[in-house]
């Protein structure tokens, strides 16, 4: 079972990665336990045509867009048939702790997107920390997020997809990739990730095109985001919990628990590198750079991300002068946007997206289709 979980199926996933955030943040259980609670949850439900309806968009599956040191990554592109010529993109982020999970983890949420919305939806594979026998590190699932961004810009037009109209989004982990690349978009560098040199090299570049020429054009540039339930500081100390097997994560992910940059750099030793990946740690004042439109959303139960801590990160990009709207999901947990259903934590997503979902349109449509 260990080393299946990169294969799973998204509504297993998806039940499995919300009750490790819940062990995470409650008890000191691992083991046993674990696997008992995801065998437990195991509900499915008759999905509802108002939540996903084929009829009203193309999908086009596991489409390639980068393949760093040769492990390949891709996304689905969900195409409206509304009869526009071309729609704003939303670029989706799974989450699971960089640890777990595939964009199949998402499948329900970008369907529902394309089926209620005039958006062309990129649901986005990324590398994971468990991935390359437990070697990749956490700037190269940056590196991803921003060649992801990057790919969907050169190509999207093939999708009817307008790449000057581009929103990011993410859950958990795939909300803090998504602030980074509002927050760290423009630190982009050829020469690799280290202690010294605390710039990005994104998965996939235009053609002809290097990391320092896209970061003058302001090529990774996005015209706004939706982040939900995500971690924004890395460079607290209590990190280092994250990093050991006290993270349930690693145990599930069968890989053994290691530092983000691997073993031979920590948060005590190596600061600015846990900051460089922090977005919270990297807001510039609007009148150095002025971020999207942004809406961040918490659970008002959530025992993995706090709503104080997302309403703390708002707040600082507000007093940068950024706009950010807030809002909070009342009497839910973590991860109310998975795929699937948890018999034993009574979450559903028929239950708990839906509401989320159309909180998250109607922003976005507020942007790219005022009245």
């Amino acid at each position: 079972m260990l080393g299946l979980v990169r294969g799973y199926q998204g509504k297993f996933v998806a039940r499995a990665s919300y009750m490790i955030f819940v062990l995470i943040c409650r008890s000191k259980l691992v083991g046993v336990l674990v696997v008992l609670l995801m065998v437990v949850s195991c509900a499915e439900h008759q999905e509802l045509k108002t939540n996903n309806d084929p009829t009203k968009y193309n999908l086009v599956k596991d489409v390639l867009w980068a393949s760093p040191d040769g492990f390949d990554l891709t996304m689905d592109i969900y195409t409206p048939l509304s009869g526009k010529s071309s729609y704003p993109v939303v670029v989706m982020f799974h989450g699971g702790g960089w640890l777990i999970n595939d964009k199949s983890i998402m499948d329900q949420a970008a369907a529902f997107i394309a089926t209620n919305s005039n958006y062309v939806v990129c649901n986005v594979n990324y590398r994971l920390l468990s991935d390359n026998d437990n070697t990749t590190t956490l700037n190269e699932i940056v590196d991803d997020a921003f060649g992801a961004v990057l790919w969907v810009k050169s190509n999207i037009a093939e999708y009817q997809g307008d790449s000057s109209r581009v929103v990011v989004t993410g859950d958990s982990a795939g909300a803090h990739l998504s602030a980074m690349i509002i927050n760290r978009g423009d630190q982009l560098s050829s020469e690799m990730f280290s202690s010294s040199s605390l710039r990005f090299t994104p998965s996939y570049l235009p053609e002809s095109k290097s990391a320092e020429q896209v970061a003058a054009e302001n090529g990774l540039a996005v015209q706004a985001a939706v982040l939900s339930y995500g971690a924004y500081d890395l460079s607290e100390t209590g990190i280092s919990d994250f990093e050991s097997m006290k993270n349930p994560f690693w145990w599930v992910s069968g890989s053994i628990a290691r530092g983000l940059f691997g073993d031979d750099f920590n948060v005590v030793e190596h600061p600015l590198m846990y900051r460089a990946i922090s977005p919270s740690q990297n807001i510039p004042h609007a009148s150095e750079r002025h971020f999207p439109p942004q809406l961040l959303t918490a659970g008002s139960e959530d025992p993995v991300v706090s709503p104080e801590s997302v309403q703390a990160y708002v707040s600082m990009l507000r007093l940068a002068g950024h706009t950010a709207t807030y809002w909070e999901y009342k009497g839910k947990s973590h991860a109310f946007l998975d795929s699937g259903s948890n018999v034993l934590l009574g979450s559903s997503f028929e239950t708990d997206a839906p509401m989320a979902l159309n909180v998250m349109i109607e922003f976005l449509d507020e942007v790219f289709y005022p009245l």
